[in-house]
């Protein structure tokens, strides 16, 4: 089985973090269970890039469990990379 390489955006890290400090400024110790969360979801996709399937233009989404986010990645087969492009929100409205 191939290996890939997980590399994020700065989006969706600025995403993980802004929604770290949302959650611990909710309850104390809760953005480390959310960074908990999307740290196994990551490992899922890792392991299994075809994990999630398809929702936009090549745009595959995995649910994060417990928190109401989703990891929106990209598979570049051609560089054996797993490209996170976001780690978004879906209580909030759409940009598009």
């Amino acid at each position: 089985m191939k290996r890939y390489k997980i590399i994020f955006s700065e989006n969706a890290l600025l995403d993980i973090e802004e929604a770290v400090l949302y959650y611990n400024s909710q309850q104390n110790g809760l953005g480390k269970k959310f960074a908990i969360e999307v740290q196994a979801t990551l490992s899922s996709i890792k392991k299994n890039p075809f994990y999630a399937s398809i929702r936009y233009a090549e745009i595959r989404c995995a649910v994060v469990n417990i928190f109401p986010f989703m990891i929106h990645y990209q598979i570049e087969m051609d560089l054996d990379t797993i490209r996170i492009l976001s780690v978004y929100n879906t209580n909030r409205r759409p940009l598009w």
